[in-house]
């Protein structure tokens, strides 16, 4: 089929305007390299390197196609280093070498926490002068957040009991840089978690899904971020669910069993156990229910001017589906169902609901121009539902969605379903 079905849903060709940037266009490429018509150089590679993966265009495609099958099998070959100049190169070992490294990750950060969030960082922004660092350091320091201490350690406990009777024993995921980046999602999670019933296990070890990696083709880190981390899990003892609170994270969880099918039984064994309990905390709520007691506890959250949401005058919400939640996962009404839980909220739906906003990992930092012009797209498109807030269950696009809305609140579902029962930050 060479419908164009996909088109309207595809960030990258909706940002370049060039058929090359379509997945219709990388499939006859693609065709045409297999055929000996093509050769992989620098050109051909850099318009499979402007896709996001962001995976739209298979949901879009009347016919099936699985185009995330065809890109995820490219991208390994786009990692030669004759397709990537030699400052591309050293940029993405930089964030390979760091992103999934908490510790390293803490470590580069440390000397800026004076200046993240400050007036000072304002200033410097507002002059421009973080243009003087080129283009994917200016990207990074764009998406830089207020740094908190708890930013710099994993302040949950070993084990979250649950409260009242346990309902179930679950693992918790904390992700690489959302755990430095905003852990208060982590601390929301396992709040709502136990106030449902849910002992929640953290294994103190665990490091990186390999998710950022797992998303350039990278395969050997990947699987090796995945085998620690499996391990990880395997000490905690019984699971009835390892869950994850960003979405990028769970759908490379939910592949581990065909990642690590070739590494020893069993290691591929745990690998396959840990992919069959792997859920999105929003998926594995909406499945077992809320108890009673925590919803009847859910209390109106407030407007911006501090006075309580009622019938009358709803808090307006516009939730952004992250495309490994929607597109990869197929997760689209667990959150919306968690989310009307709360008490005269008013869910508004973007008009351009499954398209990327942008971030894609560590797209925003590899390709920033393009990710600037859907960021800002994406922007104006939860501002005109009118919404007081947005709603992201995804890391990376919080990042994104905040450095492009400012002065709209960015969160979690997990964050105002902590503060709608009490469990969370007023603000």
């Amino acid at each position: 089929m060479h419908c164009g079905f996909c088109l309207p849903s595809c960030a990258s060709y909706l940002a370049l305007g060039s058929e090359m940037d379509s997945p219709r266009g990388r499939i006859h490429a693609l065709k045409a390299i297999e055929a000996g018509e093509l050769r992989l150089d620098a050109t051909v590679a850099s318009h499979f390197d402007s896709c996001l993966g962001c995976l739209a265009c298979v949901s879009a495609c009347p016919s099936g196609v699985r185009y995330d099958q065809l890109i995820e099998a490219t991208r390994p070959r786009l990692n030669a280093p004759e397709l990537r100049s030699p400052a591309q190169q050293l940029w993405r070992r930089l964030l390979f070498g760091v992103l999934p490294y908490p510790k390293r990750l803490r470590a580069l950060l440390q000397p800026l926490r004076a200046y993240a969030g400050t007036p000072l960082q304002t200033l410097i922004r507002s002059i421009g002068l973080t243009q003087v660092l080129g283009p994917q350091l200016a990207a990074m320091e764009q998406l830089l957040p207020p740094l908190s201490a708890e930013s710099f350690s994993d302040s949950l406990p070993r084990v979250v009991p649950a409260a009242g009777e346990r309902r179930y024993r679950v693992g918790l995921l904390l992700g690489c840089v959302q755990r430095v980046f905003d852990p208060a999602v982590n601390q929301a999670t396992a709040a709502v978690l136990a106030a449902n019933g849910i002992e929640v296990v953290i294994p103190p070890d665990q490091g990186c899904c390999g998710a950022v990696t797992h998303h350039q083709g990278e395969e050997a880190q990947t699987r090796a971020l995945a085998a620690a981390l499996v391990r990880s899990f395997a000490a905690a003892g019984p699971l009835d669910a390892v869950l994850v609170s960003a979405s990028g994270c769970g759908h490379s969880l939910k592949a581990y069993g065909r990642l690590l099918a070739d590494a020893a039984p069993e290691l591929a064994a745990a690998a396959g156990e840990l992919a069959a309990k792997a859920f999105d905390v929003q998926e594995f709520l909406a499945q077992v229910g809320l108890t009673a007691a925590f919803e009847a506890a859910l209390r109106p959250l407030p407007h911006p001017d501090g006075s309580p949401a009622s019938a009358e005058r709803p808090l307006t919400l516009a939730y952004h589906d992250a495309c490994h939640m929607l597109h990869g996962q197929g997760i689209s009404a667990a959150p919306r169902q968690l989310l009307r839980a709360i008490p005269h909220v008013r869910l508004r739906e973007p008009l351009e609901q499954g398209v990327c906003c942008g971030s894609a990992g560590i797209y925003n930092l590899v390709q920033p121009a393009e990710a600037e012009l859907l960021g800002t797209r994406k922007a104006d498109d939860l501002r005109s539902t009118g919404a007081q807030i947005a709603v992201s269950a995804n890391i990376g696009c919080s990042l994104q969605l905040r450095r492009h809305l400012e002065g709209l609140p960015v969160q979690h579902p997990m964050q105002l379903l902590a503060r709608s029962y009490g469990a969370g930050p007023a603000s």
